[in-house]
């Protein structure tokens, strides 16, 4: 029986009718002239400039891949994903094979309204950021050669495109292909977890088999999201656990972190200064000079900040305290509700105590606090189908890794609140005593800052 998708070129099984291209690590890519017209398009190609992992490259070297080799590992997933659910009668019941080429275009193409460092600005949650799911419209607007080539190439509307980026309607094939591109196994995580991994030279994303996955996945009861076979358990549970140990050992390493806040508190300092319109076209050099001839033509503060993130000498912040659900929850708690202007407020708050108790000048931007974004990661909700039982049931029902972790959010589990101070600030407060002194005077800086709007400066 032919494969219900046969017939789309990237699924055809003729190698003869398909070139390859060829990413890290050693994975052949269909490339078929119409996927070659959209990757060939300035749209596309300005993700040569925006690098995967923003500031990771400053603590993991190898870390310097970029959207653009992510974009077409994803594209690659979507394939795979099809080809299996394809066999799938509720799946191909649901996803016509019109709408199965929307999701191949929009896996190729889920990342084009990211611009550099944006993740680190998306969670500052300032009102005046888009969403880069948002920012993508205009990059596929009517004009661009990328709406034209999906048009043309394709048969495909850009408003078809941002239907799965961005939910704009709520039919059964979008919920369901939305599940496929941004859910609990989807083809973006699917991804970053191994390409991240081996470009930052750890093996934790890769030891989970992804092909095992893949081979079970199956339309769960209510047709609108994904689920996995009893096949496929151990295989997602090992996906959970390699993201878990991602998140603890390189997105939310220390030192990763330092980095960010630097970068996030001098965006917010400099901000005022910046055209956020011309700012977030640019290619990832020219942002990071920009951000840097900012700071110093201003005689700003935040040049500390720019010159020790992106300067020729690496000057990174170190870590002063760090709180969480096991180590004095009740600031973990009350600092990562906050807005990051009040974390911003709270910080300079204490730089002003500082230098009172030290008795020595004490920078406004010496201390930072790096608290986690208001929003959450995507929880690993999943169903099993049981063939012997004939019903589905929470993973988290029947595997006691997945209930474990599961238990506390995750976010609570791997995103600590973190200070970070430069090299001879956090000297001197480490000699200072009694123990506990600076977690008293966190306190009265979040009691401080509450009593006050959030943008209010104590100095």
């Amino acid at each position: 029986m032919q494969h219900p998708y046969a017939h789309i070129p990237e699924l055809a099984q003729s190698s003869n009718s398909i070139g390859v291209l060829r990413i890290p690590v050693e994975q052949d890519v269909p490339f078929t002239p119409r996927v070659r017209a959209l990757v060939d398009t300035p749209q596309f190609q300005r993700l040569r400039h925006v690098t995967q992992l923003a500031l990771a490259s400053r603590v993991y070297p190898g870390a310097t891949h970029t959207r653009f080799e992510h974009a077409l590992g994803v594209y690659h997933n979507a394939l795979h994903y099809l080809w299996q659910l394809g066999r799938d009668p509720g799946f191909v019941s649901i996803v016509s094979e019109h709408d199965a080429e929307v999701l191949i275009a929009a896996a190729l193409l889920h990342d084009i309204g990211h611009w550099p460092f944006c993740h680190p600005i998306e969670d500052m949650a300032l009102p005046q950021m888009p969403p880069h799911e948002a920012f993508a419209a205009e990059f596929l607007g009517p004009d661009t050669e990328l709406a034209q080539v999906l048009q043309h190439e394709w048969g495909i509307t850009a408003q078809e495109i941002l239907d799965v980026l961005i939910g704009h309607s709520n039919s059964g094939s979008s919920r369901l292909r939305r599940s496929i591109l941004s859910g609990p196994i989807d083809i973006d995580k699917m991804d970053y977890l191994v390409r991240d991994s081996q470009h930052c030279g750890v093996p934790y994303g890769r030891h989970f088999d992804r092909h095992r996955l893949m081979n079970s996945l199956i339309v769960n009861a209510g047709g609108d999201g994904l689920a996995i076979t009893s096949k496929g358990r151990t295989a997602a549970e090992m996906m959970v656990f390699a993201r878990y140990v991602m998140f603890t050992e390189v997105y939310w390493h220390h030192a990763v972190r330092s980095a960010t806040t630097m970068f996030a508190r001098a965006f917010l300092e400099l901000l005022p200064l910046l055209d956020l319109t011309a700012l977030f076209r640019m290619e990832e050099p020219e942002l990071i000079r920009t951000l840097r001839n900012t700071a110093r033509s201003a005689d700003s503060p935040a040049a500390g900040l720019t010159e020790g993130v992106f300067g020729s000498r690496r000057c990174l912040y170190k870590r002063v305290a760090e709180y969480s659900i096991f180590n004095h929850e009740d600031l973990y708690r009350r600092l990562r509700q906050q807005s990051f202007p009040a974390i911003a407020a709270c910080a300079e708050f204490v730089c002003c105590e500082l230098r009172s108790k030290l008795g020595r000048p004490v920078g406004r931007l010496d201390l930072i606090i790096d608290a986690p974004p208001l929003h959450r990661e995507v929880e690993f909700r999943v169903d099993v189908w049981s063939a012997a039982d004939r019903r589905f049931r929470p993973l988290r029902e029947i595997s006691p890794i997945v209930d474990s972790m599961a238990r506390t959010q995750f976010d609570d589990c791997v995103k600590k609140v973190r200070l970070f101070a430069t090299a001879e600030l956090r000297a001197d407060i480490r000699g200072q005593t009694p123990a506990g002194w600076l977690d008293d005077l966190l306190r009265d800086a979040i009691t401080h800052t509450s009593n006050h709007s959030s943008n209010a400066s104590p100095s």
